[in-house]
């Protein structure tokens, strides 16, 4: 992979006091050794754009790192990696690495079956979920921040670090996704800051705005369909929850990446304090996305009682329950969230 010869920028103010100080000493002690980064299950653009990011950093600096995901790349998303270079968990070419970091993950577990062979060897933990209990040996979690990536940029901007148009991109693509596309209160003055020295680094949103919403296939908006066609609404329309079963993915000729952002559809009725996807999975469990126009309606209260997590507005669970048994608590919860 090229190294990164972009701009290098040195913001006038410090954007993450608390971490940028920890990089240089960082990245010191990561030479000689492979580091992989790991991703979060079923990646999104925060995840892929962290991922990114700080992978061809770390290897513009003279560090052999690598990401990692349970998960393939999503099919809006591959544009946006370049020569990063990428490896599915499972694959037999993955390295063996001397060193792990993880990215944009509420919990450890949240990488998938390698969780338990990783536990307590996590080098650095970069997040801003609510419900991080900080699980790294060394933890960058700041849940005022909007995205992982903004804080991967703020980091690189304090610290003066050479960026290429691949990385600000992705840093780009990372915020841009994570805040709505500067939509949702997490939306900052440091966010658009940060933006505008991604810019300076090559950062396009054009670019990125045309590969995110102007290239979709004709299978997901068949599947977009299906899932418009399911919505209930419950608790005097106050919450909105949609359903796609396994089976329609083979009906659509899609997969389950391409289901990424429907759960904005219902959430975006005007009713609608509280919106959920609910996703039939291959071995009959149920994948649960919340969504709530406010940080005051707490969703990832409601997905911590089915042992998920995730952002105030913004979570998301799993469930091996029945569907009645789960969609009954599901809506008990939230009759009292969206009443509070």
């Amino acid at each position: 992979m090229n190294s990164p010869k972009g701009t290098i920028i040195v913001s006038e103010e410090v954007y993450y006091p608390a971490f940028s100080p920890d990089f240089p000493s960082l990245v010191a002690g990561l030479h000689g050794k492979k580091v992989a980064v790991w991703g979060h299950l079923r990646p999104d653009g925060d995840c892929i754009g962290s991922q990114v990011a700080l992978v061809r950093v770390l290897r513009g600096m003279g560090v052999n790192a690598y990401a990692v995901n349970a998960h393939p790349i999503p099919y809006n998303l591959g544009a946006f990696v370049g020569d990063t270079p990428f490896y599915l968990s499972e694959s037999p070419e993955l390295p063996e690495p001397d060193e792990t970091i993880t990215v944009d993950c509420s919990t450890l577990d949240r990488i998938g079956s390698s969780a338990a062979s990783l536990r307590g060897k996590i080098l650095l933990a970069v997040d801003h979920h609510i419900s991080n209990p900080g699980f790294g040996l060394k933890n960058w979690i700041d849940t005022d921040s909007a995205a992982t990536a903004e804080i991967l940029a703020g980091v690189f901007c304090d610290c003066g670090v050479r960026m290429d148009a691949t990385t600000a991109q992705a840093l780009y693509v990372g915020i841009a996704t994570d805040t709505g596309h500067f939509r949702y209160p997490a939306t900052s003055h440091r966010v658009f800051s940060l933006c505008s020295h991604l810019l300076d680094c090559g950062a396009r949103p054009a670019e990125a705005a045309h590969e995110l919403f102007e290239k979709e296939s004709i299978g997901r908006l068949r599947l977009l369909t299906l899932f418009l066609e399911s919505l209930e609404f419950h608790h005097d329309n106050r919450v909105c929850i949609g359903f796609i079963r396994h089976s329609m993915f083979g009906e659509t000729g899609t997969d389950r990446s391409q289901a990424e952002g429907f759960v904005d559809f219902p959430r975006s009725i005007d009713s609608v304090k509280v919106a959920v996807l609910i996703e039939e999975q291959a071995d009959g469990s149920y994948k649960g996305s919340l969504r709530s126009k406010r940080p005051s309606v707490r969703v990832d209260q409601v997905a911590s009682a089915f042992g998920g997590g995730g952002h105030a507005c913004a979570a998301g669970f799993e469930c091996r329950s029945t569907l009645q048994e789960f969609k009954a608590k599901l809506l008990s919860l939230l009759e009292k969230t969206v009443s509070a």
